[in-house]
């Protein structure tokens, strides 16, 4: 696999060696593979399962309390400022992970807030819990990632 890697002048090429082996699976997990790469728009099984083993392995990271980044998404009707508030309020309380917040008006009344979080995964976890379980909120996921 060749992957390219694009800096401010120059483009350098590294090759990544792939390794193939077999896996058997019972049917119903093989449906479920093929269900789940349909549903991601996975161009096949192999990035399927790449995609799910890495996303194992950062979540080993989070339970080490390793140092993750990530994000919070959170989507809340907007009218309802008492959310922004209270949101403002704790991530002022948690300034020493976040990173930065954006927020985008979806339509007449659905609002999201993207919040850039990088820390400890228990501290990040933390953060998202109360900032999810704030009254208002309709969703709301942490999505994080190995920093290092």
């Amino acid at each position: 696999m060749l992957l390219y890697i694009r800096s401010t002048n120059f483009i350098f090429c590294v090759t990544m060696t792939v390794s193939r082996f077999g896996v058997s699976l019972e049917e119903n997990l093989l449906h479920a593979l093929d269900e789940f790469v349909e549903d991601n728009g996975f161009p096949n099984r192999s990035q399927a399962i790449r995609y799910l083993i890495e996303k194992n392995l950062a979540e080993e990271k989070w339970k080490c309390d390793n140092i993750v980044a990530g994000a919070i998404v959170l989507v809340f009707d907007h009218e309802k400022t008492d959310v922004l508030k209270r949101s403002s309020e704790l991530q002022f309380e948690y300034r020493d992970v976040i990173l930065s917040s954006q927020g985008f008006y979806l339509n007449q009344s659905n609002y999201l807030e993207i919040v850039a979080v990088k820390g400890a995964s228990r501290r990040l976890t933390e953060i998202s819990d109360k900032l999810i379980s704030i009254k208002g909120i309709q969703h709301g996921k942490l999505v994080m990632s190995k920093a290092e």
